[in-house]
């Protein structure tokens, strides 16, 4: 596509006005949470990293599932996981520009029908390739992800690249700093290769914009790759990169990663910190990890994870504790099942039936399963006031300059949040209170809680949104995004993890949600769930439709 070109800038001169500091990150957290001790290494990619990747790689899954048509070759780069490609890397076995080279081709022939990567910086991302390879050859200490490629969420600032967040009005838009988390990723040694596409200003869960245009579901040309974090899930599915940076506030990392067949992230709040942020001591928007696998999630929350100094929200945890192997069985965990939250949100029964199979892996892992869900009274009122007081707070200045630029949808979340009065935030401050105490009380008797993900299957291209969902009217483009929401708002960690398939072969993706800041958790339960159903080695159609190795 004609947007797909090199756009960055080498001279301050040359670069755009910054936009306001919360553009460039909307309210995220930050590190470790409750997460248990283990096997691991530390951050580098030692000889200890790599007998320790040797082990990992030895083990098979701990049964074949039935959900796996077909399993990548291991000669395709483009496809294995990001843990082998640093083992790889490390061993020297390929170098970084092999792999960058692999995935460039990868977005060459497979983006154009995709719309997932929106700008591409080929020319540095080979030079910083290079780079990589000098660095190993030379005995210079290198990080966890060095030599992986990424392309890293359009509302993530890039210093030097173009960030739009999907909006004509920041359409060439050059920041001059990068996003905590873009700083995190590349210290670590990942390669960026370019930017991933958004929905406008990154509000919905439907990944289309005026400057773009949309990303398509790579399982069905003629779907929703989800969102906001969409361009990210449909990437990743492709081949085009092996880990991914998002965001989350109503299910951002968690709907794309379901509509794409991939793993999402959304961490407990504070976690993975955020900066800048013009809200710093919010707790509804996260920012997170995207990947293949739920180990590789792990692995990109190694270093994401971690206290920073200028994130108030920021948790104590380091960042390695997520470089600990993800193993052992989860016999025994109480693990509560949702289908519709208690009737609280209409579900479509072809979500229903998919994820029927799944949750019964539970019960075969040797989980007390039952059908259970928290009192999520008031969680509605707490969602939609705290959302639209973000939303005035990041774009209300955009509403008085710009209003003629902006998308009917932006505008009345704009003001929406200008309606507020300060007794209304008082009580959904007070109704989040209340919701917290009774989601800590459900969780002492449940370990794990299991759920849809999205109430609907990917939905046509063309829709604003679902405006129906199984028989029930949608009042407004965020209403079928409840059993995402909800969750937001209970400030638990939450997993998305290919679950299944419509019988359209539309993925399906189940939501794992832990106790409070029990990240490691969740990831555990997810990984042995993965390695059960193995749902997520099940490869887009598009791929086999233009020829490329799947």
């Amino acid at each position: 596509m004609n947007h797909l070109v090199n756009h960055s800038v080498d001279h301050p001169a040359q670069r755009s006005a910054s936009p306001p500091e919360d553009m460039a990150s909307g309210p995220v957290p930050g590190p470790g949470s409750g997460a248990e001790p283990g096997p691991g290494a530390g951050p580098g990619l030692g000889a200890d990293r790599v007998r320790g990747a040797d082990r990992a790689l030895a083990a098979g899954p701990a049964y074949a599932g039935g959900l796996a048509d077909d399993v990548p070759p291991a000669d395709d780069l483009c496809f294995r996981t990001a843990y082998e490609l640093t083992v790889a890397l490390a061993r020297r076995e390929v170098s970084a520009r092999e792999v960058m080279t692999a995935h460039l081709e990868r977005i060459e022939r497979v983006n154009p029908t995709v719309n997932a990567i929106v700008t591409l910086d080929a020319d540095r991302a080979l030079e910083r390739a290079a780079e990589a390879d000098e660095r190993l050859a030379t005995g210079q200490p290198v990080g966890p992800l060095h030599g992986l490629p990424v392309a890293h969420k359009d509302l993530h600032d890039t210093a030097g690249l173009r960030t739009t967040y999907g909006s004509p009005i920041f359409a060439d838009h050059v920041p001059d700093r990068d996003h905590l988390v873009v700083q995190r990723l590349r210290r670590a040694g990942a390669l960026t290769l370019g930017k991933t596409n958004v929905p406008e200003l990154g509000l919905g869960s439907h990944t289309v914009n005026p400057v773009f245009g949309a990303t398509r579901n790579p399982y069905d040309l003629s779907r929703s790759a989800g969102g906001s974090s969409g361009g990210a899930g449909a990437a990743l599915a492709c081949g085009m990169q092996p880990i991914a940076d998002g965001s989350d506030t109503g299910g951002s990392l968690r709907n794309p990663a379901s509509f794409n067949n991939v793993v999402g992230l959304r961490p407990s709040p504070g976690r993975v910190p955020s900066w800048p942020d013009r809200a710093p001591w919010g707790q509804l928007s996260v920012k997170g990890p995207m990947a293949r696998t739920v180990a590789d999630v792990a692995l990109t929350m190694s270093v994401l994870a971690g206290p920073d100094p200028r994130d108030p929200r920021s948790l104590d945890t380091p960042g390695s504790t997520f470089a600990w192997q993800l193993g052992g069985d989860i016999a025994g965990l109480r693990v509560a099942w949702s289908p519709d939250l208690g009737g609280a949100v209409p579900v479509d029964p072809e979500v229903r039936d998919a994820l029927a199979p799944a949750v019964e892996v539970f019960t075969a892992l040797g989980c007390e399963v039952e059908e259970a869900c928290p009192d999520l009274s008031g969680a509605d009122e707490v969602f939609l006031s705290q959302r639209a007081w973000q939303v005035e707070l990041a774009y209300g200045a955009l509403l008085d300059g710009h209003r003629d630029r902006l998308a009917p949808d932006v505008v009345w979340n704009i003001e929406e949040g200008r309606a507020l009065s300060g007794p209304d935030l008082g009580r959904a401050q007070a109704l989040h209170g209340a919701l917290f105490h009774r989601v800590r009380v459900f969780f002492e008797t449940y370990d794990l809680l299991v759920l849809p993900v999205s109430q609907v299957a990917p939905f046509d291209i063309d829709l604003a949104y679902p405006t129906v969902v199984d028989g029930t009217p949608m009042a407004t483009y965020l209403d079928w995004m409840r059993s995402a929401y909800l969750i937001s708002v209970t400030g638990c960690p939450a997993l998305s993890v290919p679950a299944g398939f419509t019988p359209r072969g539309l993925p399906v993706g189940l939501q794992l949600v832990g106790p409070h800041r029990q990240d490691w958790s969740v990831l555990k339960a997810g990984h042995a769930f993965e390695r059960a159903t193995r749902a997520g080695e099940r490869r887009p159609p598009v791929l086999a439709e233009l020829g490329v190795p799947a």
